[in-house]
């Protein structure tokens, strides 16, 4: 009987290829585009399957990990196209005896990219002067016209250094910008050379950096992590961009921090009741706001499906998938 691997959304062909350029693979996909399963319409989908193939926008509990349990076959792994997995119940996982596996490492360029990008947009207004342009109101250059933040020099503060929270760096070293960082361990000193970086505590990165980063994974620990009292500790007219997870940032905080005018700006790709957006944010010009497309490029995206896929093939051959996680 063939192995059957059940895809959560449409994915880039080249991770489905790969799947069935191996016999015996019988391959179940979600047939809506952008289609998102609810937890009921995913649970009635997962019995029967061995493999499950998901995305960050799939709430993976115990009751789907556990969907045919005892039934022949019962769910062996599930492959979460994604570098985070705060979507799955991992304890769940392990005490059902389902593996779990991520997609680390092929992202990371492609979302430090975007993460430059937002900064720069921030800094320089440019979806403002965009929607300016747009709408007619450019009548000639104008000394005062949409005054915007030099990058260049300007202290870069990451929370978060690692394989994306590195990426930036590199990308602010191109600035001239000092890089200041916070992380549960320190670099190696030949990287922190390197990359000209300096590690500090949160408070101290908070209070120094002219752009805040954030590049850290979401846990418990990590929730809310940006909230009323620590916003409080930024530096005055500092930036925040986050491209990490929505709910690492307390986003009530946020807003009343904007609005206090404590903040210049924010940049975010991610939100905490994604995708819900706190309707003030997206009345506000001073923020610039993304569908949470960090890893959206052509090359990432086909990686990170080809690197799900393989997480499965390599279980179907016998051997330790690559990047597993529990």
């Amino acid at each position: 009987m063939p192995s059957r691997v059940l895809v959560t959304q449409q994915i880039l062909q080249e991770g489905l290829d790969l799947l069935r350029a191996v016999g015996d693979v019988q391959i179940e996909v979600n047939p809506t585009p952008g289609a998102i399963w609810t937890p009921a319409e995913l649970l009635a989908h997962v019995p029967g399957h061995e493999y499950l193939l998901c995305l960050l926008t799939d709430q993976i509990d115990a009751a789907i990990l556990g969907a045919g349990a005892g039934g022949s076959p019962a769910l062996r792994l599930v492959a979460n196209m994604a570098v985070g997995y705060n979507n799955i119940d991992v304890e769940a996982a392990r005490r059902l005896g389902v593996l779990v596996t991520n997609t680390p490492g092929v992202l990371t360029e492609a979302t430090a990219d975007l993460t430059f990008a937002l900064l720069l947009a921030v800094a320089r207004r440019i979806p403002e002067a965009d929607r300016f342009t747009r709408t007619g109101r450019f009548t000639g250059w104008q000394p005062l016209l949409l005054l915007g933040a030099e990058v260049a020099s300007k202290t870069l503060g990451i929370v978060g250094m690692g394989r994306i929270g590195r990426a930036v760096a590199r990308r602010g070293l191109g600035f001239s910008m000092s890089i200041l960082y916070t992380n549960p361990q320190r670099l190696p000193p030949a990287s922190a050379r390197t990359l000209n970086a300096k590690f500090a505590s949160l408070e101290e990165v908070l209070r120094q950096a002219d752009f805040l980063s954030l590049h850290l994974p979401y846990t418990p620990q990590t929730h809310h992590l940006l909230n009323a009292e620590t916003l409080a500790l930024m530096k005055p007219g500092a930036y925040l961009i986050n491209t990490a997870r929505g709910s690492i940032v307390d986003e009530a905080a946020l807003v009343a921090a904007l609005k206090a005018g404590r903040l210049a700006g924010a940049a975010l790709d991610v939100f905490e009741d994604e995708p819900r957006i706190d309707p003030a944010l997206l009345e506000m010009e001073q923020v610039v706001l993304a569908p949470h497309i960090g890893s959206a490029t052509r090359e990432a995206r086909a990686r990170m499906a080809t690197t799900a896929a393989g997480n499965i093939l390599a279980h179907l051959r016998g051997q330790p998938p690559p990047n597993l996680v529990s």
